[in-house]
This record gives C-alpha cells, structure tokens and sequence, in this order.
C-alpha cells in the first residue's frame, strides 16, 4: 500500500510538471504560467517548474511589449484598445506571479510599473471610441446606433467623464431599438368584445423582447414611432349551435320474489321423500332505462398573423393560427328501479341539464389557445424583426 501511494504523489507531481512543460512547448506562456505557479505554491523546490515560470513569463512579455512597440508605430487610433489590452495582460500576468515570488526572491521575474502607460492606453482608446460612436451616430440606422452604444459604453468604462457621454448613451440605445407593434384587426361580421381582445393580447411582452427589439400590445404614447407592426388577422369565427343527444340503456336484472309450491300434472303440490311440501325460489325481473343527454357546443376561429417593415411598409411573414373550443356536459335520468343500475350510473343522475354557454362564451374560451399560436408564431419568427 505504501509503494503504491508514493507512486501516485509521483504521477500526480510528475502530470503536474509535465502539464506546464506542454503549455509551454506549445506557446501557451501565460496557461504554462497560471500551472507552474500553482504547482510552486505547493511543492516550491521543483526546478523543473521554476525554469519553465522564468521562460515562460519572459516570452510573454517580450511578445505584449513587442506587439506594443507596433501597434504605437503603426499610428492607427484604433489600436489604442489592443495596446491597453497588452498592459492589462503584462499587468496580470506580473500579479499572478507576485505569490511566487514572495517564496522565491530569487527568480528572474521582472515586476515594472505600466500605469502611466496603462492610463495613457485607457485615455487613447477612449478618445477614438468616442470619436468613432458619434461618426456612427451620424449614419441614422439602427445597426450604426447599436454599434455606437457598444463603444460608448467602453469610452465609459475607460474614462468616464467625456462630454454628454451619458445622454449619448441614452440616444443610441433609443435610436437603436426597434420597436414592434402588435394589434388585432377583426375582419369578421361578429362584434368581439374588448375584453376579448385585451385577453388575446394579454402576451407578455417582456418574454418576446430581446436586447435590441421591444413589443407593444397597446399604443399609449404617441411619441413611440413603430418599427414593424404585426397584425393578427381574424378572418373566420364559427359557433355550433347547441347540440343535445340523447342515448338511452335499458338495465335488467332478476331478483328472489318469495317463494312458490311445485305441482304435479294433476295439478297437486308435490312431496319430499320425507312427505314435506316441495317449494321453490321464485324469481322477477327488475328493469330500468337510463337516459344520458350529452350537451355539447363548438367554436373555432382561424386567421393569420402578419409582419410589416413600417420603413418601408413591407409585408415579411404570414403564417396561419387557429384555435378551438369545446363545451360539453353529461347529465341523466332514469325511468324504473334504479337501484339496479350501475355505481358510477347513479353517481350520474345527480347531474342536471345545464343552460348551454352563450356564443360569446365560447368564443372567449378560444382566447388561451389562440394566444398561445400568436405567441409561437412570434417565437418562430422573430428573426424577421431585429
């Protein structure tokens, strides 16, 4: 058991060393880094590792400083962003060593201080966000909108007091947004009701809208110019009338009616071997018909859902919905003995006949289905709007 334990610490230790050696033959300086100070911190006499930290973290400051040196000669303002990018990295990289080196004061490690640099890379790049968000901004559409947004909001986070940086935030997040209507239009000869319409629409807006797209249901502000419109389109209502059919079953059943004398051909009452009267069970047959009325109505409405560009006025998508709503009852009586029928018959006669639902009822019903196909029909299609 003893042999066997050292020869796991060994293949552990060994896996350990092995593991930032290969991140380092592969370039990985700063992976081979983050594993070799994290093995140090363990096991801090390992030379192996030591060497493979002191390479490591060489090379890949050699590498940011040199991408540094050509990103500043190359002039562009754009590049402020990959030099700050650079520091940030040398920066982290010299305080995920710093552990080591409070164990090791002997290592190669370089520590040097880029924070005039680091400031003077974070006030660059933020200069030429801002500058290139307020060029978009002049463009007017939307993706140029959304595009500035994400770059002022780094001019934010790099240096925060440019001039109405938080109202040109504000703006671009506006403009950027498309904003979608949805209404009904009834093109049927039934006058629906608003109840009926508002619970159609009762879809929460919050579970369609994405980063860059908001829904309305209702047009409450004036000032809210419309993107895209998606109409639901009622074209057909159809209400059954009320249908009502009833099925009747007849239930038998023979029962012990007392008793009776058995007769011999001349009629007189028979007798045992003991000379007693010979009687018989006498039977009779109990009937009763159950009469079921099953009540039953039906509703169904069909039309589509279609989405327009308002700028310009295009028709995108349609795509069909329907819905569907079914009202029945089941009720009974009985004519005859009804102690003969059935448990679950009984349990029945205590159902009545009900008033059938009112056309208006039963459209109302369909309201749940039909929201549920408006809203998937949104889901499907959402990449249409954006």
């Amino acid at each position: 058991m003893k042999k066997a334990g050292i020869l796991l610490v060994a293949f552990l230790f060994l896996t350990g060393c092995g593991s930032s050696k290969n991140q380092f033959q592969k370039g990985n300086y700063d992976a081979a880094i983050e594993k070799a100070v994290k093995h140090l911190l363990k096991h801090p006499g390992d030379r192996d590792d030591i060497d493979i930290l002191e390479k490591s973290y060489k090379l890949a400051n050699e590498k940011d400083l040199e991408d540094i040196k050509f990103l500043r000669m190359e002039g562009k303002p754009e590049n402020w962003e990959k030099i700050l990018q650079r520091y940030q990295a040398i920066r982290h990289r010299q305080e995920m060593v710093r552990p080591v080196l409070a164990t090791h004061p002997a290592l190669h490690l370089e520590i040097r201080d880029y924070t005039r640099e680091t400031i003077e890379a974070q006030h660059k790049a933020a200069e030429f966000f801002y500058a290139h968000a307020r060029k978009l901004m002049q463009n007017g559409d939307k993706n140029s909108y959304r595009k500035a947004y994400e770059e002022l909001l780094k001019v934010k986070d790099y240096w925060g007091d440019f001039e109405n940086i938080d109202q040109m935030i504000a703006e671009a997040r506006y403009y950027g947004t498309s904003r979608v209507l949805v209404i009904v239009q009834n093109n049927t000869p039934i006058k629906l009701s608003p109840k009926f319409l508002d619970d159609l629409l009762a879809i929460d807006p919050t579970k369609l809208n994405t980063d860059w797209v908001e829904y309305y249901t209702r047009d409450l502000d004036d000032s809210i110019q419309y993107d895209y419109q998606v109409t639901v389109n009622l074209d057909h209502i159809v209400v059954s009338p009320d249908i009502e059919t009833e099925i009747d079953t007849m239930y038998k059943k023979e029962v012990e009616d007392g008793w009776q004398y058995v007769y011999d051909k001349n009629k007189q009452v028979m007798k045992d071997s003991l000379g007693r009267d010979i009687k018989v069970k006498k039977y009779k047959t109990l009937t009763c018909t159950l009469i079921k009325t099953l009540q039953r109505k039906d509703a169904h409405i069909d039309g589509n859902v279609e989405i327009y560009s308002l700028k310009p006025l295009k028709l995108l998508k349609k795509d069909p919905v329907t819905a569907d709503s079914h009202w029945e009852w089941l009720s009974a009586r009985a004519v005859g003995d009804v102690e003969i029928l059935p448990p679950e018959e009984k349990q029945l006669l205590k159902r009545k006949k009900v008033l059938f639902p009112s056309d208006g009822e039963m459209i109302m019903r369909c309201t749940e289905g039909l929201r549920e196909a408006i809203r998937q029909v949104l889901i499907r299609d959402r990449r249409y709007i954006y």
